[in-house]
């Protein structure tokens, strides 16, 4: 009997020890829909391939909903894409309504889909709160949903990207212009510019903007977006723009408008590098650069009212997101990059040198370098690099000897050419659809 004493006392101190602790997990353990702790395993946060709502995501200010999908294959560090609903719709009603779950369940990454709950169910994208940083009202909220997605599953922040219909589409705008060091890249489909819709009165509709009545220069427009997040001075997202002729909801002058903000936010020129007719009736312009992640895309889609959506566009802007392969961006562009460019004229032509560095920590294995000839410059020959076109908005691609520009690396290419009387160096340049520093 003497034995059996020390074991009862044995299990009683456990107990002791145990319990309390026991409690204290039972206390203070999330909700499935909350943030776990750092030591909680991620992936356990919300069911995967379904909807479901998340609940006291931080800091919420207009209390919006927030619904996310997570794919069954979701991958490591993944990407992101907000979804923002249109006017009258939903987080719900975005989710059934488009193929982002669909593309998520391909691709491996997540989806926010924020939710209004305001009588319009539409987003402010008007107040004075909505279109400065940390102001306040819906921006503050979805903010807080991207940080809650990002602790919870290690989101890779290169990787994150907006994009909305209508309502949806003119927070687009906002989110870019509010938060430009969060987002890579947008795709607003029936929008308006950053601060078109602005009101001093609380009211949420602008009827000048939506009437295509509101024009500024692009540098006007530019500023504005700029004046959202005094000071910052780092790279800006890229933006896809859609719009329709037929829109009478958001008229077709807000497309052009757009094109000149986010041209000029970007520091490309108003001339498109590109232009073609991707399918009928409609007219693609890239401006900056040629390729799929050109630094603006707009599409204009000729004879199509306001409700332009359709399956397959979504699909469109993941290729320009550089989701699209593999669950993974395109070859990664240079954090920061600089150009040197000079012009040692004669009467009638010119010749240009011009040295890129990458100011970057990665290296770039691919470039492409962007810019626009003063008028009455032609290209007549180059080295270092193809040419095209001629004149006008110009892209450099790298020849086969010198595509890869460590950090830190430079490299010197040029070309020779025409002018009518104006013989300077282009003023801006992007490489891969980053903006540079000029000097």
């Amino acid at each position: 009997m003497t034995a059996s004493r020390p074991s009862r006392t044995i299990l009683s101190a456990l107990a002791a020890v145990l319990l309390p602790l026991l409690a204290a997990v039972a206390l203070t353990a999330p909700p499935a829909a909350a943030a776990p702790p750092a030591a909680a395993a991620p992936r356990a946060a919300v069911p995967t391939a379904t909807l479901t709502e998340v609940t006291n995501f931080g800091t919420n200010p207009s209390n919006l909903q927030m619904y996310l999908y997570v794919p069954n294959g979701v991958t490591a560090h993944p990407a992101v894409v907000v979804a923002v609903h249109y006017c009258t719709g939903s987080g719900p009603a975005m989710y059934n309504g488009t193929e982002w779950a669909r593309l998520a369940d391909t691709h491996g990454f997540v989806v926010i889909y924020p939710s209004v709950t305001r009588a319009s169910k539409c987003f402010d994208v008007s107040s004075p709160q909505a279109l400065r940083r940390g102001g306040g009202s819906d921006p503050v909220g979805i903010k807080s949903m991207i940080d809650w997605v990002t602790r919870t599953y290690d989101a890779d922040t290169g990787k994150i990207f907006a994009t909305g219909i209508s309502s949806g589409a003119m927070m687009t705008n906002v989110l870019l212009g509010d938060y430009p060091d969060v987002f890579a890249a947008g795709a607003a489909f029936s929008g308006v510019p950053f601060g078109c819709f602005a009101t001093t009165d609380g009211s949420e509709w602008n009827s000048a903007c939506a009437n295509g009545t509101v024009t500024h220069t692009p540098q006007q427009w530019g500023d504005l977006v700029r004046g959202a997040y005094p000071g910052y001075t780092g790279r800006r997202p890229r933006m896809q723009l859609w719009h329709g002729t037929d829109d009478t909801t958001l008229r077709y002058p807000n497309f052009g408008e757009e094109i000149k903000q986010w041209t000029d936010v970007l520091g490309v020129g108003q001339t498109p590098a590109a232009t073609d007719t991707p399918a009928s009736g409609w007219t693609r312009t890239r401006y900056g650069s040629t390729g799929d992640q050109a630094p603006v895309e707009a599409i204009s889609l000729q004879g199509v009212g306001h409700n332009l959506y359709t399956n397959g566009m979504a699909s469109r802007a993941l290729t320009f997101f550089g989701l699209d392969g593999s669950g993974s961006t395109p070859q990664p562009q240079p954090g920061t990059c600089k150009v040197t460019a000079t012009t040692s004229a004669w009467s009638t032509g010119l010749t240009a040198s011009v040295t890129i560095t990458n100011t970057g920590t990665t290296p770039v294995d691919g470039w492409r370098l962007g810019f626009t000839l003063p008028a009455g410059q032609t290209i007549t020959n180059g080295w270092g690099a193809t040419y095209a076109p001629s004149s006008g908005a110009v892209t450099a691609t790298n020849a086969s000897y010198d595509g890869t520009i460590a950090p830190n690396a430079s490299v010197s290419i040029g070309y020779q050419a025409n002018h009518g009387g104006n013989s300077a160096a282009p003023a801006a340049f992007t490489l891969n659809g980053t903006a540079c520093t000029v000097g």
